[in-house]
């Protein structure tokens, strides 16, 4: 064995010992519980159930029948829809706009970054708070410009509308700080040369650079709001509960209710299984968009 080849192996097993312990918690979090909702999804299962039998498909099939999976997967698209492009095209226009605010730039950062840390109580309570029926905020100025007071949590046609002004609020800031750190990335030579082509308006050196350059951020920026999107639970659980009358229900507030209320472990694991493979296709897509960018 030459002294190269036994280098190369020493550095391979150096670089295995480092991996283990990201392998470890990949297999404990994601890959061994998603072999362990397929295989519930197979079987009848209930939550504190002694026995246990096989039924194929069949909590597969009990989906496809069900009108309130139906009613959940309409309003979590109609949801992705609004969120989606509006956190997307939003981070982006704010990520330009505090690139260019100069010494102010960190301050703006902190500001829009200020949803992403927030505690879901405290950012339950304070929507909660404005968005009142009788003493929020946005109802009384409303009322200062003669409209009428709205009932936005409890108003079917407004209720899941109201979520994703909130959920593009709760995602805006993230985005914008991915798209900051891609716009740092941006050689300035290139601003330079399409000045010399005469591309000296804003506009103008938006699209020939800043767009074309932020193309695989704003792939990845996509991708990672669609996910975050179609998984929302936490603003349903506290603000509306999947009210009013299921005009907020979506797809993981449905899995929740199935696995914790109704303790039907089997169907939950079946729709656990669907929405994983509808994550996976989204993340698949990332990866063969991204390599023929290459």
């Amino acid at each position: 064995m030459t002294r190269s080849s036994a280098e190369t192996r020493a550095r391979r097993r150096f670089g295995a010992v480092l991996a283990l312990p990201a392998a470890l918690l990949l297999l404990m979090l994601v890959i061994g519980p998603s072999l362990i909702a397929l295989g519930l999804s197979v079987t009848d299962y209930r939550l504190g159930m002694d026995e246990v039998q096989w039924v194929g498909a069949e909590n597969y099939a009990r989906l496809i029948d069900d009108t309130g999976l139906r009613q959940s997967i309409v309003n979590t698209v109609s949801f992705v829809l609004v969120v989606a492009p509006l956190s997307v095209l939003g981070g982006l226009w704010v990520a330009v706009l505090v690139a260019g605010a100069g010494r102010l730039q960190g301050l703006f950062q902190t500001v829009f970054f200020l949803p992403v840390t927030a505690t879901l109580v405290a950012m339950a309570t304070a929507w909660e708070v404005v968005l009142h029926p009788s003493f929020g905020m946005l109802n009384a100025l409303l009322e200062t410009l003669g409209l009428p007071a709205q009932r936005f949590l409890s108003d079917p046609d407004l209720a899941l509308w109201t979520l994703a002004a909130i959920a593009v609020w709760k995602m805006l800031g993230y985005n914008v700080l991915l798209f900051l750190a891609g716009m740092a990335t941006i050689d300035r030579q290139l601003y330079e040369a399409a000045a010399l082509d005469g591309a000296e308006d804003g506009w103008r050196r938006f699209t020939l650079v800043t767009w074309p350059m932020l193309a695989p951020v704003t792939l990845f920026v996509t991708v990672i709001t669609l996910i975050r999107a179609l998984g929302e639970f936490e603003l349903v659980a506290v603000l509306t509960n999947g009210g009013p009358d299921g005009a907020t229900e979506m797809v993981i507030f449905k899995l929740y209710q199935e696995a914790f209320r109704f303790f039907d472990i089997g169907a939950a694991s079946a729709l656990a299984v669907v929405f994983l493979l509808a994550v996976m296709v989204l993340s698949l897509a990332q990866v063969t968009l991204a390599e023929r960018r290459k």
